[in-house]
């Protein structure tokens, strides 16, 4: 009798060996290191490292803003190498929904044109995307503050904008950078809060961050250093 087919799942993000350098010869700086990573689909994961450290590089070359030189890097399970930009455009359409410190929103369109906007872009009809937006914005707690412009919104509201509009293509993938850091203390714990009731929803986290007490938030922490990455076992307590 043969034996049952059992299915393996491979991680939604596995990197073997990765290096990562800028410039050349004698001025050439190694910035990432024989990065070995992995994030499995529904992990919320913080990379948590200081300024000069190598996460923003790390979360580049993860968000596929920037390449990696030498190594693998798997999304789903298909290397991402020798793509042209159109490619890495359209992958990062589908897969990475991207949430920024400074919210990146379009200073002329109101909450609701701001998350609507993705789904335009990759063609959907203007019903559709708005319903879906108005959704989503109420998931975060913005229905009365769809029709507001950037400018008209607390920075609390601006990210909720922004997760929202990261929310919209339903990607596989959210990439949180520095989420918090234009926040004051108490607005950013409710924007961590909405990321951990994503992540129980199933939604793959990654946060980077420089500060452990954010870090905490996440269900893991690697911590990168000199380019070098490493676990970091949490301790009791954490949130």
């Amino acid at each position: 009798m043969s034996e049952p087919c059992i299915a393996v799942h491979e991680p939604l993000i596995k990197m073997m060996d990765l290096c990562k350098s800028y410039g050349k010869g004698e001025a050439q700086v190694r910035v990432l290191k024989h990065i070995d990573f992995e994030v499995n689909e529904g992990e919320f994961v913080a990379i948590l490292g200081p300024s000069g450290s190598g996460k923003s590089t790390l979360m580049n070359i993860i968000g596929l803003i920037d390449t990696h030189d030498t190594g693998e890097y798997r999304l789903s399970g298909d290397s991402i190498y020798n793509k042209t930009e159109n490619e890495y455009a359209s992958i990062r359409g589908q897969k990475i929904g991207f949430i920024f410190q400074k919210f990146n929103l379009i200073p002329k369109y109101n909450a609701l044109q701001n998350v609507a906007l993705p789904l335009l872009l990759q063609g959907k009809c203007y019903k559709e995307a708005v319903s879906h937006a108005k959704e989503l914005l109420e998931s975060v707690g913005l229905e009365d503050r769809m029709h507001h412009r950037p400018n008209q919104l607390s920075g609390g509201q601006q990210q909720r904008v922004a997760i929202a509009r990261a929310l919209v293509a339903d990607a596989d993938l959210l990439l949180a950078d520095e989420p918090t850091g234009a926040l004051d203390q108490k607005t950013g714990k409710e924007v961590l809060g909405i990321f951990k009731a994503l992540n129980q929803k199933g939604k793959t986290i990654i946060l980077i961050t420089h500060d452990l007490n954010i870090a905490k938030y996440a269900s893991r922490i690697v911590y990168i250093t000199d380019g070098e990455l490493s676990d970091m076992p949490k301790s009791e307590g954490d949130h």
